[in-house]
């Protein structure tokens, strides 16, 4: 029987397309059934000290987590993933910054519904929107961010790497998260980061 994971993501975030990256990975070498939900670093940061600079770039994040939740309304759980995908091809591989044609091409790109771009602004989702969030972040807390996943009633934030492992590298990393998780009383393993995200 497939072990199940359950990913939380907002497509702004480098570190989250790369876990998700790996996970698909790992799936392809062990028995995994992968999980796409949505979170938001919008919501997350909400009532936070920001810089200006972040927290306008905050403001952008909106649009592409309320297509994603749109499109979950209209389609189903599963349709999460492939738009995930083709969201972060190509705002993380692609290097696209206008989120409107980014959104409409992804929305193509998926076989999607062209008018679920209407959604990035209508706050009438934002409450879908928060629902998901806090069932993926309530369970990890709230001194991290994203990627967060779940492994049944065990929640944690990470990992973060870069580049996603390929491979049976990345079912050996699977395996060390899943017997580090498993510790009761395991909290932390942290260095400090000397590469940015690496998206190939």
């Amino acid at each position: 029987m497939s072990q199940q994971v359950d990913l939380w993501v907002d497509p702004a975030c480098p570190w989250a397309w790369i876990t998700s990256r790996w996970l698909l990975e790992a799936a392809t070498v062990r028995d995994l059934d992968v999980r796409f939900h949505v979170m938001s670093l919008a919501v997350l940061n909400e009532g936070r000290d920001l810089s200006e600079e972040y927290a306008t770039s905050l403001e952008k994040t909106w649009g592409p987590v309320r297509v994603l939740i749109a499109a979950q309304e209209r389609y189903g759980d599963k349709v999460v993933e492939p738009l995930y995908s083709a969201m972060g091809r190509r705002y993380h591989v692609g290097g696209e910054k206008d989120l409107d044609a980014l959104l409409s091409n992804s929305l193509a790109d998926t076989g999607l519904d062209a008018d679920l771009a209407e959604a990035a602004h209508d706050t009438s989702f934002d409450e879908a929107l928060r629902k998901s969030h806090h069932q993926g972040m309530d369970p990890v807390g709230y001194e991290v961010g994203t990627p967060v996943i779940h492994f049944g009633d065990v929640a944690i934030f990470g990992p973060v790497v870069t580049p996603a492992p390929k491979g049976e590298a990345a079912g050996r990393l699977y395996d060390g998260v899943l017997a580090v998780t498993a510790t009761p009383g395991f909290y932390e393993l942290k260095r400090s980061r000397t590469e940015a995200p690496i998206f190939d």
